[in-house]
Formats: C-alpha cells, structure tokens, sequence
C-alpha cells in the first residue's frame, strides 16, 4: 500500500466534497480506512504543488502519478483509494 496525495486550497468546495466523500466511503468499505492520506494544502507547501503536473484540485497522486483532478466522485475517489490500497 502506498500513501494517496490529495492536493487541495482552503476553502474550496470541490476538496471539502472530496474529504467527506472519503469519509462516506471509508465508513461503506472499512478496509480502505487502511490507506494513509497526506492532505497537502498547496497554498503552503508551493515547492512540493510545483513539483506535480496538475491544474485543478483536488488532485490526488500516488507519488508522481496523478490519478484524478478536478471534481471529485464517489467513483473517482473509490478507484483512488483502492489503487493506493494495491500498491505496492
């Protein structure tokens, strides 16, 4: 299992949906609690935001790889946090 990167900006809607469909889904599938989330907040840690290719947020990553960005799903989110679940 590998840590899941979600990048988000305080205030924003779309990563306030994504943490409570997280929640819902964490809840749902107890299994996927087990995945480590790092929440980063790209207004204050801008040197790590630059360092990955994305546009909007929420952003989720798996190292450099970027899963998903922009609004987020409950299938998006789902699939991101079962692909870091697998990873090895």
């Amino acid at each position: 299992m590998k840590t899941l990167t979600m990048m988000v900006m305080p205030g924003c809607p779309h990563c306030r949906r994504a943490r409570e469909l997280i929640a819902a889904i964490c809840k749902q599938h107890p299994e996927l609690q087990a995945v480590p989330i790092r929440e980063v907040d790209e207004t204050r840690e801008t040197a790590f935001a630059d360092s990955l290719d994305y546009y909007y947020v929420p952003a989720f990553f798996l190292g450099q790889q970027r899963l998903h960005e922009g609004v987020p799903t409950q299938a998006v989110v789902e699939t991101a946090l079962r692909t870091a679940l697998a990873a090895e």
